[in-house]
């Protein structure tokens, strides 16, 4: 049971400061300081401090000394973490809640000084002594009480909340403690504050200190009523300008003197009466200025008219360039900024010689269709420079709402015109070159599709009168020339491929890159990395070295950064060995370009070292050019199992078990046991297998190293194919024959077996290539076995006793080998 002595006072007789050590159980307060004759509410969720209130509720007095942790923080004070000087307060009550927190409400009593800690696992448990309250000179209280009486006052005055029934009940407490403590309890004084005015010892420190306080808190109350009272103040006044301005347009107006909205409207009417522009686009514009007129110019209203007009009388109407029609200064130019590229060009010059013939031509729209980096849109400069006229570009790369391209209506908020008429007053021109980059990557989804959008734009027959949304009037396209890049024929939507023509880069030839680095990457770079014209000097072997070893492109943007790299490196090695860089000449060679970056990154395909069994070389076609192609055929004991493996598409697949089929219904031809197929698995593998492959081109390859591998007789390995096989044998015309060839070339191949509906390709092909190859066209598997397969005296494949007219097959025949 836990006993409170007598109080102690320094008049009392024992009042020597000798007390008997109270023991009493603990709680650390975390944010608040509980002042004695105060009653508050306390909500208590540590285990320890829920202890300690439940052992002072099971005592007879329900006494706990309430203290303030130094640490609001801390979940688990220690000792040295508590005040020394707390409040011994009784427990009123104590309420246990669902989640496991208790509610409880104390009443402050005493002072008390925490002597020392004792031994404790459930509560902190201490000794205390009653610190007694001094007295204090009755002429200097009542001075003290009649300051703090003003003070508060004062801070009811500018605190609504603080009411005269409190000042009243504070002005009747006489013990000068006591008011310091309930003076204190209605203020939100901080908790470093309200322990000072605990620990203090001094009655007199303390009530200076409280009247400190009183007076900071009616400083920071004046401070933001003078904040209100400024912002209140400056709301009325704008409001106030607002309403004279207002007034005094309105009687301007009266008076017909409104000088500088009617400059504003007179400056309008004058731009649309000087544009030329369409009757439609002119009535519109004249329509749309009475309509401003009548309106209040600070309405929402009329700032969407006047932007409205701004677009119609900003727009080239009938602005246009004055069209190049030199052949032979544009035909200069586009051999200057581009090798190669012989069909685009052509197509070009063709518009410009019917443009000089007839006066008015229909733009035409061209679709360039190529890999990245084989120089699309930078061939739409260059068309832009050779016909004279400006250039504009934009990306529909993500394009996915229909707006982008019509614009947005006007009843929308923000509303513009779409990317075409914004483009079209960027230029200032009404016969620019617009390009249309990456028209194969857009997209639709709920706010409409804009290829659709496109459909009017892109048609000649349509253009001429192509609708805004916003401007919702007629606009005439019919004089630009449209150019569109792609990388993909198959992304673009068909009816927007109906309406273009499609021009096909098909990529760069290593040859024709030499000629592009030697001619324009080489000295560009030489020129941007600060040096002068043929100080570093590129053999032709480099260059050929960094096309094949260090670049895998169908353009020539990684062999640009790969030519620039080298100037860089060529640079600093100068710079770091103080060599004269104006006039000493670098060489550069295959040697200087593998110091430089490197061992190669990139391997092309090479010739077979002998001749082998069942390995035929084919060729692939890539977006990055030609490939030579191993496929390889195998043959094991087993019970006619037939597997494909390489990371092969569908159409491969399909390709080689129509070989299969035709090896089986013509076997007694080539010698080939008839029924191989119940005791032989037969294995076809095209290596690189993490490199998916598809195309129908591998046909005849397929067929011809599963007959070598069943026969058991090699394969010529100068010897490469491409086309697709049927059933009945016959090879069919396959795509990409320049890019094929020239991947053969590069190999070391000797012969080349082509399908003969590609024989009219070959003019493509370079003729210093179609030189150093045979190129042999073929019909027929007949005719491939004859130049592929090595035959010995003693091991012939054809059996000459074995009759079969292939002539003689229509297209209803389909020759079945017996299962």
């Amino acid at each position: 049971m836990i006993h409170i002595p007598k109080i102690f006072r320094p008049d009392d007789s024992s009042g020597d400061g000798n007390q008997t050590p109270i023991t009493l159980p603990l709680l650390p307060l975390r944010d608040i300081v509980v002042f004695p004759h105060m009653v508050s509410p306390l909500f208590v969720g540590r285990s320890k401090s829920i202890n300690a209130i439940s052992e002072a509720m099971n005592s007879e007095e329900k006494y706990i000394l309430l203290s303030t942790q130094s640490d609001a923080g801390k979940e688990t004070p220690k000792e040295n973490e508590i005040n020394r000087i707390g409040t011994i307060a009784k427990v009123l009550q104590m309420l246990r809640l669902p989640d496991g927190t208790v509610k409880t409400v104390v009443e402050g009593k005493y002072r008390a000084r925490i002597v020392e800690f004792k031994a404790n696992d459930r509560f902190f448990e201490v000794n205390i002594e009653i610190i007694a309250e001094p007295e204090i000179h009755i002429s200097e209280k009542e001075t003290f009480f009649r300051n703090i009486n003003a003070l508060l006052k004062d801070y009811a005055r500018l605190n609504k909340n603080f009411s005269k029934d409190t000042i009243k009940n504070i002005a009747a407490i006489s013990d000068p403690a006591k008011m310091i403590y309930t003076v204190a309890g209605h203020f939100s004084f901080k908790t470093v504050e309200n322990q000072s005015l605990l620990e203090t010892t001094a009655i007199s420190e303390r009530l200076t200190h409280l009247i400190e306080l009183i007076k900071q808190e009616i400083i920071i109350l004046e401070t933001d009523k003078l904040i209100k009272t400024r912002i209140k103040e400056q709301m009325e006044k704008n409001q106030k300008t607002y309403y004279l301005n207002e007034q005094m347009r309105a009687i301007k107006k009266e008076m017909g003197s409104d000088d500088s909205e009617a400059d504003e409207l007179k400056d309008l009417e004058k731009r649309i009466k000087d544009k030329k522009m369409s009757k439609e686009s002119n009535s519109k514009a004249k329509q749309e200025l009475k309509k401003l007129k009548r309106m209040t110019p600070m309405s929402a209203e009329a700032t969407v008219v006047r932007n409205y007009i701004d677009w119609l009388i900003s727009l080239p109407w009938r602005k246009k360039s004055k069209i190049v029609k030199d052949i032979e200064k544009a035909q200069k130019i586009l051999d200057e900024d581009h090798y190669g590229l012989k069909k685009p060009k052509e197509r070009i010059l063709e518009y410009l010689a019917v443009q000089t013939l007839v006066k008015k031509l229909r733009g035409p729209i061209l679709c360039l269709i190529g890999p990245p980096g084989v120089g699309k849109t930078s061939l739409a400069k260059s068309v832009a420079r050779a016909t004279g006229r400006k250039f504009v570009r934009l990306s529909l790369g993500g394009v996915r709402d229909e707006a982008e391209i019509r614009g947005h209506r006007r009843t929308y908020i923000g509303a513009m015109p779409g990317k075409i008429i914004q483009s079209l007053k960027k230029v200032n021109v009404n016969n620019p070159v617009f390009c249309l980059d990456e028209i194969d990557k857009m997209s639709m989804d709920f706010r409409g599709d804009p290829s659709a959008a496109l459909l009017e734009v892109l048609d000649p027959e349509q253009n001429y009168a192509f609708n805004d949304h916003y401007l919702d009037v007629e606009y005439d396209l019919s004089d630009i020339m449209f150019i569109t890049t792609a990388n993909t024929l198959p992304d673009i939507p068909l009816p927007l491929q109906d309406r273009m023509e499609i021009i096909r880069l098909s990529g760069y030839t290593e040859v024709e890159k030499y000629h592009i680095a030697r001619n324009f990457l080489v000295p560009k770079q030489i020129e941007q990395n600060g040096f002068k014209k043929d100080k570093i000097i590129f053999s032709k072997n480099s260059i050929y070295t960094i096309i094949r070893s260090y670049t895998r492109e169908a353009g020539v943007r990684s062999l640009e950064r790969e030519i620039a790299s080298i100037c860089r490196k060529v640079a600093k090695d100068l710079l770091k060995n103080k060599k004269d860089i104006k006039n000493k000449v670098i060489p550069i060679s295959s040697k200087t370009v593998e110091k430089y970056l490197g061992p190669g990154r990139q391997n092309f395909g090479l010739v077979e070292k002998n001749n082998q069994i069942g390995i035929v070389t084919g060729l692939a076609w890539t977006q990055f050019g030609g490939e030579l192609l191993s496929v390889e055929t195998v043959t094991m004991p087993g019970k006619g199992e037939f597997t494909v493996s390489g990371k092969l598409g569908d159409v491969m697949k399909e390709s080689a078990k129509a070989a299969i089929s035709y090896v089986r219904s013509r076997s007694e031809q080539f010698n080939i046991d008839q029924l191989f197929y119940e005791k032989l698995d037969i294995h076809i593998h095209v290596p690189e297998g993490a490199i998916p492959k598809d195309g129908p081109s591998a046909g005849i390859a397929m067929c011809t190293a599963i007959i070598s591998a069943l026969a058991k007789l090699p394969i010529d390995r100068n010897v490469a194919m491409t086309g697709e096989i049927t059933l009945r044998g016959r090879v069919l015309p396959i795509g990409g024959l320049k890019e094929k060839i020239l991947a053969a070339h590069r190999g070391g191949i000797k012969k080349v077996l082509i399908p003969k509906e590609n024989e009219r390709d070959i003019i493509d092909i370079p003729a210093s290539v179609v030189k150093q190859l045979t190129i042999i066209p073929v019909g027929h598997m007949d005719e491939v076995i004859k130049h592929s397969i090595v035959e010995s005296d003693d091991k012939p494949l054809i059996n000459h006793a074995y009759k079969f007219n292939k002539e003689s097959l229509d297209d209803s025949d389909i020759v079945v080998a017996d299962v």
